[in-house]
């Protein structure tokens, strides 16, 4: 049992011996006993062993090799719980704790516990070196180093793999990043849309990450060629386009208000066109009925003209006929008119749409017109219309006629009110036109009625003298010559009735034709404030295109600083129409200053060479000049409109001419040239100056027409060559108003020469009045506050006294009831780092100059509500403090005695809208240097 099956614990039961063989039982008994205590302690230290309890040791009463036993199986405890030791804190530090390079130390061990020790060792010093290369690695690329690669580690299996993967991930990072900084690159800096970036093998986070950059290079490229088509559409005038791109945040807010500003510029442009077309017709109207005398003549040319304008394909023109009794609406004129059966001619008054019309002194108007109701015909075909219209012309509340059409076209809202306003000044020539007539009937039956009155005074007479020689006949016709006596003084009577009338009808013309005057003064007004309005617009526009041309910080593309320019040159060429406007109002209203020098004809000559010989070298054009013989040295004449005529004229015939030459010159008049102009037939010497050229001449049919204001002699909207039709127009007028004329003589292909005939001395033969607003305000200014004298050039004391350094850090007050001019102009003043503060109006202003003493120079807007310009000087000058602040008044009032009004009110200088840039920063420079200041008020 305990030698051979292993059964510890047992004993030898023997009862009943003694002796020997109790002996030999009990040293069995005491030899198992010790057996069985050895091998039950050596199991149960090398049990603890097996489970990991290195603390138990072998504690026997042994000799011998059990006892050598014992010593061995602790030794191994030992050195067991020492490895242990060892390698739990290597496995600590390396594996937890992350303290690389740990080495286990057990001496002594031999055999497979020192290879053991060996392996772990070997294990700690290889997994140190290849964390420590990951982490060399990872550092790297943690501090964007991506060139840094996991080489030189020798690892297998997953270590492997994970080196592989490590470097396969910095190939893929450095990828990466040249793409994205490439991608960054060309979109963010160059400018160049439409780069992806191509990121081969790249999988998850980093795919996602490439997948984000090119959708947002994408969506950058889509947003913003679509605004960059939408912008250049717009520049060239589309204003059909949009930004249809999906967006979101800013870059959205920023399609929506770009939408939104083509809508709004749409809209305005739609409705100034509308305006214009308005506003052109209804003078063209004025001017084609001004001088009429026929009703039958008046009727047929506003059919033939205002039918096809309002888009209408048929019309009639009814007259009120009041004679015979009941009124009559009877038609006098049609336009594409068939006589039909059943239709009436004329109308009673309530009798039919044209009587109902009448009767309540209202348009009505007709829309989706049965098919059967009436027909436009022509030579094709014919079709019912869709609209009808039927208009009254009245005059002070009576209605003088009726005008109906139809259109196979809804009348629009401006057509609609363009009738409107025209019926009344149709009313007002109709009414004219029938006064006119009534006066020319009343005056030949006066005429008539005196040749009878005359008539029975001869027989009169001859019955008195027969009755000398007969008294029985005289009293025989007593009777009769009572009778006639009694019928000549009621003839007379009916003389006096007539002679009424005719002075009543005299009064009524005057009436109309001041009316006609008004209208005039009106449309003028209207020119010359609108004028003004475009102004304050077009002045923001230009600031800021001038501010974004400069491009200071360097930061816009040559793309954009294209649009930026032909923003700026549109502005200038709107500026050019709104001064050939404004000189047109003044020309119309008799405002037009004319102020007579002497100017030497050299002069006007090298003027010419001065600004046109460059052009004609530039067009490959033979330009001359000549001065013919025994023409005076002088002129006497207004030396700057006599330029603005020529340099039309010279600029018309270098538009027009395309190949051949250019000749300009001055003579005295030939002694046979017929003139319109009265007063150069009474003036001595004339002077011709002429410009002769080859290019495409102008058909006799309209030689007269293109002095009209807007026209030109191709009219079409295809035409070839661009211009308002302004020039010419304003041009004749100022001829006029130097006691000259221009005459035109053309052929077409062959060229023409415009001829400018003006007396060789100016006779001021009607001064101009000036009105009573301008006399109140021409009082003598104060001298305690500064201003330039008109002699002084801006530039010449910009170059004495101004210096760019003084702009830095001034104090500058804007004050202006436009939020685009104030942002303009402080954009434009901000970027010379001045400090700019802005008021919207006069009551503002004065406060902030109160709370800011510091203010070194006003910019003052004149045209203001409530308290305006002129008025906020006064009150700053009233202050004896600020007699010396600079004040310059910016106004889009442009004429000469705007600035006379700004200077007389305290202005130290002035400025026209669009304000120039150059010239606003050359007068701030001057009014901010104490040395100017002080030089330009001891002048004055």
């Amino acid at each position: 049992e305990v030698g051979t099956e292993g059964k510890l614990g047992g004993q030898a039961d023997v009862r009943g011996v003694s002796g020997v063989w109790k002996d030999l039982t009990d040293n069995v008994n005491f030899m198992a006993s010790n057996l069985t205590t050895q091998v039950r302690g050596i199991v149960k230290v090398v049990t603890a062993v097996a489970n990991g309890d290195l603390k138990q040791k072998l504690v026997v009463d042994a000799r011998g090799e059990v006892a050598a036993l014992a010593e061995t199986i602790n030794n191994m405890t030992d050195n067991l719980s020492t490895f242990a030791e060892q390698a739990s804190t290597v496995a600590r530090e390396v594996g937890v704790e992350g303290k690389l390079g740990g080495q286990a130390r057990v001496p002594g061990v031999a055999g497979t516990w020192k290879d053991l020790t060996d392996n772990v060792n070997f294990m700690a010093s290889n997994l140190t070196t290849q964390v420590r290369g990951i982490v060399k690695v990872v550092t790297a690329v943690a501090n964007g180093d991506l060139k840094q690669k996991l080489i030189g580690v020798e690892a297998k299996g997953e270590i492997a793999a994970l080196a592989d993967t490590i470097n396969g991930m910095i190939d893929t990072l450095g990828t990466f990043a040249d793409q994205v900084t490439t991608v960054a690159r060309e979109v963010g800096f160059e400018g160049k849309l439409g780069g992806q970036a191509k990121v081969p093998g790249a999988a998850g986070t980093w795919r996602d990450l490439t997948d984000n950059v090119n959708q947002l290079a994408g969506n950058l490229t889509t947003q913003v060629r679509a605004i960059s088509d939408v912008a250049t559409a717009v520049t060239k005038g589309d204003l059909t386009q949009s930004i249809n791109v999906e967006a979101a945040g800013e870059v959205a807010a920023l399609k929506d208000n770009i939408n939104q500003m083509i809508v709004n510029l749409k809209e305005t442009t739609q409705k100034n066109t509308e305006q214009d077309w308005l506003k052109t017709n209804l003078a063209k109207f004025s001017s084609m009925m001004q001088g009429q005398k026929n009703l039958e003549s008046v009727s047929r040319m506003i059919m033939s003209e205002l039918t096809p304008l309002v888009s209408a394909h048929h019309g009639a023109f009814f007259m009120m006929d009041t004679e015979g009794g009941e009124p009559m609406l009877k038609l006098t004129n049609t336009y594409a008119y068939r006589e039909r059966k059943g239709v009436a001619n004329s109308f009673k008054l309530g009798e039919g749409l044209v009587g109902q019309c009448a009767l309540e002194k209202k348009p009505i108007l007709l829309t989706k017109v049965p098919a059967d109701y009436i027909q436009i015909s022509s030579g094709l075909g014919e079709a019912p219309p869709l609209n009808i219209i039927v208009l009254p012309i009245l005059f002070e509340g009576q209605v003088k006629a009726i005008i109906e059409l139809a259109s196979f076209h809804p009348f629009s809202m401006i057509h609609q009110i363009f009738l409107d306003q025209l019926s009344e000044s149709i009313g007002v020539v109709v009414n004219m036109i029938m006064a006119n007539m009534r006066t020319e009937e009343l005056l030949q039956q006066s005429q008539s009625l005196t040749q009878e009155l005359q008539h029975q005074s001869n027989e009169l007479t001859q019955q008195q003298d027969a009755l000398k020689g007969n008294n029985a006949a005289l009293e025989r016709q007593a009777a009769e010559l009572e009778e006639k006596a009694r019928l000549l003084e009621e003839q007379n009577a009916k003389v006096e009735v007539k002679n009424r009338e005719v002075e009543q009808a005299r009064l009524s013309l005057e009436e109309k034709a001041a009316q006609l005057t008004m209208v005039s003064k009106y449309k003028s007004e209207f020119l010359a404030n609108m004028s003004h309005e475009l102004r304050t617009p077009l002045n923001s526009m230009l600031v800021l295109a001038k501010v974004l041309n400069e491009d200071k910080d360097n930061n816009l593309t040559e793309k954009q600083l294209e649009y930026v320019r032909t923003i700026e040159s549109s502005g200038s060429d709107l500026l050019k129409l709104i001064n050939e406007v404004l000189d047109l109002s003044k020309v119309e209203s008799g405002k037009i200053a004319i102020e007579p020098e002497d100017v030497r004809l050299s002069a006007v000559s090298a003027f010419v060479e001065q600004n046109f010989r460059i052009l004609a070298e530039e067009k490959h054009l033979e330009f001359t000049i000549e001065i013919g013989d025994a023409v005076p040295e002088h002129l006497r004449t207004d030396k700057e409109r006599l330029q603005q005529i020529l340099k039309n004229l010279l600029a018309n015939a270098f538009k027009f001419t395309s190949l051949g030459s250019v000749k300009f010159r001055i003579e005295l008049a030939p002694a046979d040239t017929k003139f319109e102009n009265e007063s150069l037939l009474a003036c001595g010497t004339v002077v011709a100056m002429s410009v002769t050229d080859t290019g495409i001449g102008i058909p006799k049919s309209k030689q007269r027409m293109i002095f009209e204001a807007f026209q030109q002699a191709d009219g079409s909207t295809s035409r070839k060559y661009g211009g308002t039709g302004l020039g010419l127009s304003i041009s004749r007028e100022i001829a006029r108003g130097l006691g000259g004329e221009i005459q035109v003589e053309s052929e077409p292909r062959k060229g023409s020469t415009f001829t400018l005939f003006l007396p060789a001395r100016f006779s001021q033969f009607a001064a101009d009045s000036e009105s009573a607003a301008d006399a109140i305000d021409r009082f003598k200014p104060e001298s305690k506050w500064p201003r330039r004298d008109d002699s002084d050039p801006i530039s010449a004391i910009s170059c004495e006294f101004g210096s760019p350094e003084l702009l830095a850090g001034k104090k500058v007050l804007i004050v202006d009831d436009d939020p685009r001019n104030i942002f303009a102009i402080t954009s434009l003043l901000e970027s010379y780092r001045m400090k700019v503060l802005s008021a919207d109006n006069g009551h503002s202003g004065i406060r902030l100059i109160e709370s800011n003493p510091d203010v070194a120079i006003v910019l003052m807007d004149i045209m203001m509500p409530e308290l305006d310009g002129y008025e906020t000087i006064r009150l700053i000058r009233s202050d004896p403090k600020k007699h010396r602040l600079p004040v310059i008044a910016v106004t889009a009032k442009a004429l000469k005695e705007d600035r006379e009004r700004c200077m007389n009110a305290g202005a130290s200088d002035y400025l026209a809208k669009p304000v120039d840039h150059d010239q606003l920063i050359e007068l701030i420079r001057v009014w901010t240097g104490a040395p100017a200041v002080q030089a330009i008020s001891s002048v004055q």
